[in-house]
């Protein structure tokens, strides 16, 4: 089939329900448009076989297809349900959740909220409220037999929303719905006014500071998400936000290791926690209060392992990936039972983009929680405009099923990269990376120089806050991300008499080295956003790689907050604070231009200004695509345009936000093919020829590489 190629993939509203959607085939997505609502589903993984040839191993099965979209008929039941009952004007509920319903939705409110925010409130007052009433009870049975099933202890209700749709506006609507009804009626069962938010890592739990009342940034205030009359109602809500690590049992009492042997046959440990000791630290500030509201962020970190199926035939990095996420989850699930166990817990509301099974869980790979009760998808996002487009090398006749060269890198430079462990002083000197890698570097970082040249000549960008954008690579080991981040920003070269320079970076954009020695304000930093989210020590192994960059930042830190002690910041919160705040103005990260990651970027990691993404690792579902990708998909601008479409014969006129790219690499990333992607043909098609030439020569083979790169790249920047 013919590569489709769609200019502007902004088909709705971002405020209304979506009413058109590009259709899909056996081939996969085509540029015609059917005018209702897409249907919820989900895309099944095919596993890799286990013997691959060649082909297979460059295929590996990601495409998403019409035979391989699954419906999920529990979420297209319930969502025609509360469609009906939205229609029908909201009946069956109380005064308070309908003066809400209608605030959120009035024609004047500023600023505006999405049809996927309003949903998602939607269907929770639906089955909390009338459900019952309407003969539709078999919602809540259907989602406490998914519990019985997966999480017999707990009671969990789930809402898939894209990233960048903005749960976080979402868990405002939902506590102010708890809390203003709890406050109109004290005896309702059905309502709390406590709340125990749980978060992947340090960096969203302190994001999610804006759901606390009197926090100055409050969304309840900033969002407008409750009446004006209401708002001093919402500050006796109880509230604790917190990340799952705070979960684990904590060493109570100091001793040796030989002490500790000796009393490790001991059921219970006389320096560890017990649960409920833990239940107390962690709720301590909850009071008596009891039936807890739970509600899970990025809540596909927390599962329960499936017993009975049999261990998954994992191997390396991917069985020690599985082994790290199921523990992860373990420490999660195990937390909140403890918690119903020891003070109750009414209910929990998951919040997720991704609420799907992974490798290792016990289920089959890619799975749908099953308690998922609400549905708005990443490319339902994409269509109405509300995240970026992600843009990734596009297929080709050459390819003969293969897939691009620059869409599925790992496979073809896994083999000619450092392994995990290998010892830092091995990977000194001058970074020299596989030819193919490097390519693809180069490649994507002249497209970022145009991204880049634009903003440059923004006369207004620097009064309207509007940073640098932001390129990040996604590495999977210490080793290949410091290869990767010598090679973009810079290195020590020893000279015949001992003393040291600095080699600029191969990216100018993106060096660190300023006239022969490290520049005091960095342009890219080497991070590993997994020790930093944990809230731990980072491992000595990065704390020496990194310890320049530390410095550097500790005297910016001086310089700017000239009364504070930089000293009692430790490492991890100084790189977590540049972390966070890069793009932000005024802040620490706002410099920033090139991040290269250890390990996955978290998902709190919110800097809007990301354009760029280049994965360095293994990727074997659209899941963990759509992870990494997720990271470059929050918008730069909510400022809306009027767009007019033909479709099929006629002229439709909507109000709709412009489209905005986010350039993607190595991540075998199947969605909708734009126009731009074009470009990366003729380069895929060099790569091809080159690939299969026979050079045996291995230096020859690079030169010969690199000049066709060049010839390539100067004519892109003539078209």
């Amino acid at each position: 089939m013919k590569q489709v190629i769609i200019e502007n993939p902004i088909i709705n509203s971002p405020f209304e329900e979506p009413e058109r959607y590009f259709r899909f085939t056996e081939d996969g997505i085509t540029n015609e448009i059917n005018e209702a609502r897409r249907v919820s589903s989900y895309f099944i993984p095919v596993p890799r076989p286990k013997k691959k040839s060649k082909q297979q191993q460059l295929s590996f099965g990601t495409e998403w297809k019409q035979d391989r979209i699954k419906e999920n008929e529990f979420i297209n039941q319930v969502r025609i349900r509360v469609a009906k009952w939205r229609q029908g004007g909201y009946p069956g509920i109380t005064r308070i959740s309908s003066r809400l319903l209608e605030y959120w939705q009035r024609s004047e409110r500023e600023p505006r909220l999405f049809f996927c925010q309003i949903e998602a409130l939607e269907t929770l007052i639906y089955i909390t409220e009338a459900a019952k009433k309407y003969g539709d009870s078999w919602i809540e049975n259907e989602l406490r037999k998914a519990n019985e099933d997966a999480n017999p202890l707990i009671y969990r209700i789930a809402f898939k929303m894209a990233t960048g749709s903005g749960k976080t506006v979402v868990m405002a609507m939902l506590i102010a719905w708890h809390v203003l009804n709890k406050n109109a009626g004290k005896q309702d069962s059905r309502f709390s006014d406590t709340f125990l938010i749980v978060t992947p890592g340090i960096t969203i739990r302190d994001r999610l500071r804006v759901l606390l009342p009197n926090d100055p940034q409050n969304y309840y205030r900033k969002m407008d998400i409750a009446p004006p009359d209401l708002l001093n109602q919402l500050g006796k809500a109880k509230i604790i936000i917190t990340n799952f690590h705070a979960f684990k049992l904590r060493e109570r009492n100091r001793a040796s290791r030989l002490t500790k042997n000796i009393l490790a046959g001991q059921e219970a440990s006389p320096f560890t926690e017990t649960p409920v000791q833990m239940v107390r630290r962690v709720c301590r500030e909850l009071g008596n209060k009891k039936n807890v509201l739970v509600i899970n962020d990025e809540a596909h970190h927390c599962y329960r392992r499936k017993p009975e199926s049999p261990e998954e035939r994992l191997k390396g990095d991917a069985r020690k990936e599985a082994q790290k996420r199921e523990e992860a989850a373990r420490i999660w699930i195990s937390g909140l039972e403890a918690v119903k166990s020891k003070i109750g817990i009414k209910a929990i509301y998951d919040l997720s983009a991704t609420p799907f099974f992974l490798s290792g869980s016990g289920y089959p790979e890619g799975t749908l929680f099953p308690w998922v009760a609400s549905d708005f998808s990443l490319i339902d996002a994409i269509e109405c405009g509300i995240v970026k487009v992600p843009r990734v090398p596009i297929a080709d006749d050459s390819m003969t099923g293969e897939q691009p060269t620059y869409r599925d890198l790992w496979l073809r430079i896994r083999d000619h990269l450092p392994k995990k462990g290998r010892k830092t002083q091995a990977l000194s000197g001058e970074p020299k990376l596989p030819a193919i890698l490097e390519g693809a570097l180069k490649s994507l970082y002249e497209n970022y120089e145009k991204y880049y040249r634009r903003w440059g000549q923004n006369a207004g960008a620097g009064t309207n806050g509007l940073t640098p954008p932001v390129f990040i690579v996604v590495c999977n080991n210490t080793s290949v991300s410091k290869l990767i981040f010598d090679y973009i920003s810079g290195w020590e070269k020893t000279l015949s008499d001992d003393s040291t320079i600095v080699v600029p970076g191969n990216m100018p954009v993106f060096s660190n080295e300023q006239n022969g020695t490290w520049s005091r304000r960095p342009n890219t930093i080497l991070i590993d956003s997994e020790q930093l989210e944990s809230g731990e020590a980072m491992s000595k192994e990065f704390k020496k790689i990194a310890a320049r960059e530390i410095e550097e930042f500790k005297s910016e830190y001086r310089a700017r907050f000239p009364g504070r002690d930089v000293d009692k910041l430790t490492d991890e919160d100084l790189l977590r604070e540049v972390m966070n705040t890069v793009g932000k103005p005024g802040k620490l990260g706002e410099r920033i231009k090139c991040v290269v990651s250890v390990s996955m970027l978290t998902e709190g990691w919110d800097a809007n200004m990301v354009t760029h993404i280049l994965g360095v690792r293994a990727f074997g579902t659209q899941l963990l695509c759509e992870q990494v990708v997720g990271r470059g998909l929050r918008r730069m601008s909510y400022t809306t345009v009027a767009r007019r479409l033909q479709v099929n014969g006629k002229t439709v006129d909507l109000e709709a936000f412009p489209v905005e790219y986010a350039e993607v690499y190595g991540v075998p990333f199947s969605f909708i093919p734009c126009a731009a992607q074009v470009q990366v043909l003729i380069l895929n098609l060099v790569l091809k020829l080159l690939m299969s030439a026979l050079l045996r020569n291995e230096s020859q083979e690079r030169s010969c590489f690199l000049v066709l790169q060049d010839i390539v790249m100067n004519y892109h920047a003539r078209n």
